[in-house]
């Protein structure tokens, strides 16, 4: 971890932050059937700051280190996962940072976290959820593998404020039987753009799908263990029927859903 926050200093020192497009490949040959199909979708505009983004960084290394996560992919039914992991900030910033990966087992599982450890991270301005969204629904469709089960996990510290309605990425990836989690990060109220209640709007807005859910993390202590139980849950846990996420729709929260283009509106004047 430390090489790597030393890396990411020395960019923000250089200033050398560049909007990079997606770079993954399916790989060749026959699909390959597994447990899960999990896209990481993790927020790094500039709303987030540099220890943020160490701590949520260094959760996902130590959540692939852990015994936890390997005995839950060792679980299943095929023993084995495929993981994307990719950065984003606004709708025409995002970054593959690790193409599709076979995780089917712990020496896997710790070689993705050592390249994430090794890897620089690049950060751009405003938040689209919805781009996200739907990059991660393309990298499912360009995967060369068979899952059970298809999820996008999605990271971040504010509401969607360029791009697409989020609500509309949202239903368009669940009508594909997409499931989407999320895990808001709510450290601070330091900026205009800071919703106080984005755990609410996660569960209200972004995720869909049977067995959804919101972790929020408030505290830094809880990157590591909130990151870790969420990855287990979405490789070990079958989703319940009843667990289903109401749509923002039928809750009638479309104007909740609208929070952050609002704010950047009221607040830029376009």
């Amino acid at each position: 971890m430390r090489r790597w926050l030393f890396g990411l200093l020395s960019l923000a020192a250089a200033g050398l932050w560049t909007s990079a497009t997606p770079n993954a490949q399916p790989a060749a040959g026959p699909p390959e059937e597994v447990d899960v199909a999990l896209v990481l979708a993790v927020d790094v505009s500039f709303s987030m700051d540099l220890d943020e983004l160490a701590l949520q960084r260094n959760g996902y290394i130590e959540a692939f280190r852990s015994r936890e996560l390997h005995e839950a992919i060792a679980k299943g039914a095929l023993g084995k996962i495929a993981v994307t992991y990719f950065e984003w900030a606004g709708g025409h910033f995002q970054h593959v940072v690790k193409p599709w990966t076979i995780i089917d087992g712990p020496q896997a599982a710790i070689a993705l976290a050592e390249e994430l450890g090794e890897a620089q991270t690049r950060r751009g301005r405003r938040t689209s959820i919805s781009a996200a969204i739907d990059l991660g629904v393309s990298l499912l469709e360009q995967a060369n593998v068979t899952p059970m089960r298809k999820v996008i996990d999605v990271s971040g510290d504010g509401a969607n404020n360029d791009g697409r309605p989020v609500t509309l990425a949202r239903d368009e990836a669940g009508a594909k039987g997409i499931n989407i989690n999320g895990l808001p990060v709510m450290l601070k109220q330091a900026s205009y753009f800071d919703l106080d209640n984005l755990d609410v709007y996660y569960q209200d807005c972004v995720v869909t799908g049977l067995g959804a859910f919101v972790i929020p993390i408030r505290d830094k202590s809880q990157f590591v263990d909130a990151t870790r139980t969420k990855l287990v849950r979405e490789i070990a846990e079958m989703p319940r029927p009843d667990a289903l996420m109401q749509k923002a729709q039928a809750s009638g929260n479309n104007a909740t859903c609208l929070a952050g283009e609002r704010q950047w509106r009221d607040r830029m004047g376009n």
